[in-house]
């Protein structure tokens, strides 16, 4: 168990990552996350979803807005369409059940999502940089993912491609950015990447090899994460680099 100090402390390094109004949308944002994720854990609350989930991304689009009026145009504008689609594609994922189009539509309105975040990110690219390394493991990573899902994909195995192509791309220029901005800015975004590739890998077992527990909580979770840590990221970019 931790100690009170050990506590304080812990509290003290995230007071010093955060700003105040960073902190204060965080326990708002957490609260819509958690929210949405009780109610798709209780069946009499399962409707609420369809208002929580697009919840989650919309607050931080309004936070987003808020706090990036110094931001450069068209990183600022990138940004926004990023998480528009990002919305898109959520509202089409709530009624894939109905029929395999919300899904497709989903998976580009993604696919698009990731697209703006690489030109965001490569906007600040160290040239210098040679990720051969890490490029390495999420190549070892993502074959092993393919291998391991393909017998499942049937009609989806091309659009899936295209889709673990572009979303190593995303995290690759995220990695890119490194010793180019600030530490903070760089690992906050990082770690969005890095959830991000999370969450998507949970949804492709769980569609398209074997239903996993609670899949719906990791999914969620591991995702509000990511777009919460990269947009947190972009916004401790230093003034100069806006």
């Amino acid at each position: 168990m931790l100690k009170l100090n050990d506590e304080l402390h812990i509290f003290t390094e995230i007071n010093l990552m955060l700003s105040k109004s960073e902190l204060k949308f965080s326990v708002a944002y957490f609260l819509i996350v958690a929210g949405h994720l009780i109610c798709g854990l209780v069946t009499e609350l399962i409707d609420f979803t369809y208002i929580t989930k697009p919840a989650i991304v919309s607050s931080l689009l309004m936070f987003f807005l808020a706090q990036s009026k110094d931001l450069g145009k068209s990183m600022r504008l990138l940004m926004i369409l990023a998480l528009l689609f990002s919305l898109f594609g959520d509202i089409s994922l709530m009624f894939d059940n109905l029929s395999s189009s919300y899904f497709i539509i989903g998976l580009v309105s993604f696919l698009l999502a990731h697209i703006m975040y690489i030109l965001v990110f490569l906007k600040h690219r160290n040239t210098s940089s040679r990720p051969l390394g890490f490029l390495g493991l999420l190549l070892l990573y993502a074959i092993s993912l393919f291998f391991y899902l393909k017998d499942g994909l049937g009609d989806m195995l091309v659009p899936v491609m295209v889709y673990m192509i572009v979303i190593l791309g995303m995290a690759t220029s995220a990695f890119l950015r490194r010793k180019s901005v600030n530490t903070k800015s760089f690992t906050w975004v990082l770690i969005g990447a890095i959830l991000f590739l999370v969450s998507d890998s949970i949804l492709a077992i769980d569609k398209f090899h074997h239903a996993l527990p609670l899949s719906s909580v990791s999914i969620m979770l591991s995702y509000a994460l990511a777009q919460y840590c990269i947009v947190i990221g972009i916004l401790k970019l230093k003034p100069e680099l806006r």
